[in-house]
Parts: C-alpha cells; structure tokens; sequence
C-alpha cells in the first residue's frame, strides 16, 4: 500500500506481513545494513522478541536486498515501510511513527538497525512503558549497562559534549544521548507541544528533540541499562561522518538547545 501526500510525513510504501499482534511495537530505522539488520533480527528472534513487541523495520531506501520479503518473514518482521519520499533518520522515524499510531500501538520503542545494540533488553521498555513513563532512554552509561569497544572519540563526545548539552536543554541528567535505544509513549509523541510531524527534522533533529522535550513538558522520563557493542576490528558501524557529520550534529545540538524545533 501507498501513503503520498501526508503533511509532515513523506510518501512510502507498506507491506504488511502479519495483523497487529502486540501493545507496542519496534521500529528499526535502516538503510542498507543487510547483514547487520539480518544478525540483528535472528537475535531478536532467538529471544522471541517479535512475540513481544511488532517489529516493523522504517527503510530509507535499501539496495542491497537487504529487505527481500522472504528474509522479512522469516525473521518475523511484522511490517516493512520503505521511505519514498526526501530525508534520511529523521523521515525515517517520522514515516514510522506516523504508521505506527495510525495502527493503534500505545508506545514506539526504537533501535539502531546495525546490530550494535542489546536488542534482547526491549523486555526494560516494555516495562517501564506499563509504568507509566513517556520517554525512556536506553543507556550503556549507568550501572547495569555496558559499553564494549566504543571508540575513545565517541565516548568522549557522548560524555562531555553531547550528553550534557541535552542534559541542560532537558533540565534532567541523561548520559547516552546518542543511543537510539529508547522508547516513547503515545501521549508523548501525540502531545499538542511536541509535533514531531513536521519536515524540519530530516536528519538527527528528531532524536534530539525527543530527548529533551518530554521532561521540557513535566512528562515521566528515565533511563534504562543496555549494552552497546562495537566490533573488535574493521569499520565502525554509523553513518555520521567524522567531521562534516559531527559537525552537523554540533549545529542540531545548539538550534535544539535554543528552542528552534519546539512548536511555534
């Protein structure tokens, strides 16, 4: 099925392998991450978590075949939505979010898709979602979590740069602020303040403004223990740029501290 011509999302397409099964989903952002999203997906699947969330992968566009709707199934992937439309994380999640509460889920956890994360732990989410909170960051930074072979430059940046910016934007500490391991409930992402339907967030905006909005607003927040593991060896997994990328997320750092993505 085709979606075109929504205000604040842009066109994609939907391929739904499974009904609705679960009170949340999972939605994992990707783009040509064939092998990672397949590791990822047979972890998830090892721990039976399509049973308990529905997985719906957002695609920006894959060329690898990656998203062959055979591997889908198999691997109990619920629903693919590819991006038709311009943007790349941002209109991702803002594609996924859309379809999401379309279909009546109460919260939206999400995960990087390059096999990075301890995709096992949407078990905390979940829990914390029935608790009642509305924003839960996963983090590898507090007792519980752990941080495997992140590389220095990242680490440092995550821990004097980009979480205490959001720390002070948010007005509560928070100490991963780049892991896209987290959670958010419906009331949140429906909130008259928040708006995330808007085409301004095309990139990283969305996932800086989510991290400081909801505490902004007196909204339930916290953060949950994960693991986050890079490689031992060969390239790391991202798709941030070291210097024109980080720069731009330099740049997204300061308009969101500022208030320039909070509804006029």
């Amino acid at each position: 099925m085709e979606y075109k011509h929504i205000k604040g999302v842009p066109d994609f397409s939907c391929k739904e392998y499974r009904e609705k099964k679960n009170k949340y989903c999972l939605c994992i952002p990707i783009i040509n991450e064939k092998d990672n999203i397949r590791l990822e997906l047979v972890r998830a699947r090892m721990h039976k978590v399509h049973c308990l969330v529905d997985i719906i992968i957002c695609d920006g566009g894959s060329t690898d075949g990656g998203t062959d709707d055979d591997v889908m199934e198999a691997l109990g992937v619920n629903t693919l939505l590819t991006k038709r439309g311009p943007g790349k994380q941002g209109a991702q999640l803002r594609m996924g979010f859309y379809w999401a509460l379309k279909r009546g889920y109460e919260g939206i956890i999400t995960i990087d898709g390059n096999n990075k994360d301890s995709i096992e732990d949407v078990t905390q989410f979940i829990e914390k979602l029935d608790e009642g909170y509305d924003f839960v960051q996963g983090s590898r930074f507090i007792k519980g979590g752990q941080a495997i072979n992140t590389p220095l430059s990242r680490h440092l940046a995550v821990k004097f740069i980009h979480a205490p910016v959001i720390s002070l934007t948010a007005k509560e500490r928070f100490t991963d602020t780049t892991n896209n391991f987290r959670c958010y409930s419906k009331k949140y992402l429906t909130h008259p303040q928040v708006q995330p339907f808007r085409p301004i967030f095309k990139t990283y905006e969305l996932l800086a403004y989510l991290s400081t909005r909801a505490s902004q607003l007196g909204l339930k927040t916290c953060e949950v223990p994960v693991t986050r593991a890079y490689p031992n060896n060969g390239k790391i997994p991202t798709k941030i740029s070291p210097i024109k990328g980080n720069s731009e997320l330099m740049k997204i750092l300061m308009a969101n501290a500022m208030g320039k993505y909070n509804p006029k």
